[in-house]
């Protein structure tokens, strides 16, 4: 019988509300080039704007938050690394942008959606190339003075 970690059930489950929020947001807003022509469609991307990229970004969010922690509990503390400041700000600007979303589809204005589709293609970028952005700057350790036989002080190099 397989055994499963927490981080990787985790990671798995961000992942599948990752992808459910992209498609959702992908055929909403290719629905909403359709709703000015097409009386039968109005109304049809917001609602699924709402129902699938809403809240798959929402539970990302949290599937975020729980995989982050558990990392922090297991030792390895991703905030130390530049690349998730960068994907957390998109991240938080993505949801405000997808908070938005329904009430401008439902009215035929894409701004917003378009915005939280291309903060969703950036923070995965982001996150797929982890190592352009380096990681954040380490303190160096301060050279420790020792005594030599002579009785002098010098500092290790």
């Amino acid at each position: 019988m397989p055994q499963f970690d927490a981080l990787s059930l985790i990671k798995w489950l961000h992942f599948i509300v990752l992808t459910m929020a992209g498609g959702g947001a992908v055929v909403a807003l290719l629905l909403s080039g359709y709703e000015e022509e097409r009386e039968d469609l109005r109304g049809l991307a917001a609602t699924i704007w709402k129902r699938t990229a809403g809240w798959g970004f929402r539970l990302a969010l949290v599937a975020g938050i729980a995989a982050l922690l558990l990392n922090i509990q297991a030792g390895n503390n991703l905030l130390a690394d530049r690349y998730m400041h960068i994907k957390l700000t998109l991240v938080l600007i993505l949801l405000a942008c997808s908070e938005m979303a329904p009430k401008g589809l439902a009215v035929g204005k894409r701004g917003a959606a378009m915005l939280a589709l291309l903060l969703f293609m950036l923070a995965s970028f982001v996150m797929y190339n982890q190592n352009m952005f380096g990681h954040k700057a380490r303190p160096m350790p301060v050279p420790m003075a020792q005594s030599a036989p002579d009785g002098t002080m010098h500092a290790d190099r």
